[in-house]
């Protein structure tokens, strides 16, 4: 093969994951946005030089744009190589993409060729990729879900977590979407990624599962956090048997007081969030409700959060959205410690 080898993505597809380096030359701003899972930010033009060479373009014309670019282009180009790929072996495999496949890529396939090296280029760049993520996101693959269900506080992250550790397959929406599912689960030092990269990361998740395996996930809602869960993978978990995890409300207010406990450090943060609620539950109770943050009274509060707002949310909207629900297995926790989880885990594993 000639080198840069220029290829189409359904053509990269199934050696994806064979490239050693897979490098997005777009700038630090497209990337941040959404970009190919597993792939390095080397832009050839950083935001500030895309937007000069792209300003010269439109005012003055290709030829003075071009002129100034190049030595950019060239000089972003070398420092990759001095800093990021200097002691890459003569057979690295990198893979090389920008918007659409054009100059950006173009020019640093050309010299990663020069030096040696079996550089591909996506034909079509990013878009192209992104195409074919929205266009298999609306096919997904055939999956034997099993549908986590379980009301607030029960441990289905946990148990998600743990299945994963021991080797089962999971789809752990709120993980990729940094957010814990519920009014209350926007996690403090993480912002939730763009809704493009999201559905990059669901669609990768998606493309290594084994389909003759289960692949655990939990009963989310349409949306986490501000993020929208694909429509088909939605209607595909709907669609699949359940696992009803029961855990006492005791021990369901505990595990929320160690998963919330940034709450329970800052209560200020904690009734901000209470203001979502208004609408649903009325001023009287939210000022209540914020009077029993501020005045430490945190268990109290879980506990009545879980009773009049959660529970009852669950129970509404349960056997209306999971049809299989109703015909679940149901598991029980005695104690939320991390051998009950373990010992859960390894049966559901096992089955």
């Amino acid at each position: 093969m000639k080198y840069p080898a220029v290829l189409s993505f359904a053509e990269i597809l199934p050696e994806l994951d064979s490239f050693d380096t897979i490098i997005d030359a777009r700038s630090e701003s497209e990337y941040a946005l959404d970009r190919i899972p597993g792939a390095i930010n080397a832009p050839v033009l950083d935001d500030a030089q895309r937007v000069r060479v792209g300003t010269l373009y439109k005012q003055v014309g290709s030829f003075e744009a071009k002129r100034v670019g190049a030595p950019l282009v060239a000089a972003n180009i070398a420092r990759h190589i001095e800093t990021l790929w200097h002691d890459k072996p003569r057979d690295w495999k990198p893979l090389v993409y920008c918007w659409r496949g054009g100059n950006r890529s173009g020019s640093m396939a050309h010299i990663l060729a020069k030096v040696g090296w079996p550089v591909v280029q996506l034909d079509g760049g990013y878009k192209a990729y992104r195409a074919h993520v929205a266009s298999a996101l609306e096919n997904p693959p055939q999956l034997d879900f099993r549908v986590v269900c379980g009301t607030t506080g029960s441990g289905k992250s946990r148990l998600l977590e743990t299945l994963d550790r021991i080797g089962a397959q999971v789809l752990d929406l709120e993980k990729l979407a940094a957010h814990r599912g519920s009014v209350l689960g926007h996690l403090p030092d993480e912002a939730q990624p763009t809704q493009k990269m999201f559905e990059s990361q669901v669609w990768d998740k998606l493309r290594h599962f084994d389909p003759s395996r289960p692949v655990f996930v939990e009963s989310e809602s349409k949306k986490v956090g501000n993020l929208r869960v694909p429509e088909a993978v939605m209607a595909s978990m709907r669609a699949s048997p359940c696992i009803a995890l029961s855990l006492s409300r005791e021990n369901r207010v505990r595990l929320l007081m160690e998963d919330y406990e940034h709450f329970c450090k800052n209560p200020d943060a904690l009734t901000g969030q209470l203001a979502h609620l208004v609408q649903l539950h009325g001023n009287e109770k939210i000022k209540a409700w914020r009077d029993m943050a501020n005045s430490g009274a945190m268990a109290e509060l879980v506990d009545q959060l879980l009773l009049e707002h959660y529970d009852p949310a669950y129970l509404r909207s349960i056997d209306r959205n999971f049809v299989h629900f109703p015909k679940a297995q149901v598991v029980e926790l005695g104690d939320i410690g991390e051998e009950d989880f373990a010992a859960l885990a390894r049966r559901l594993h096992a089955a």
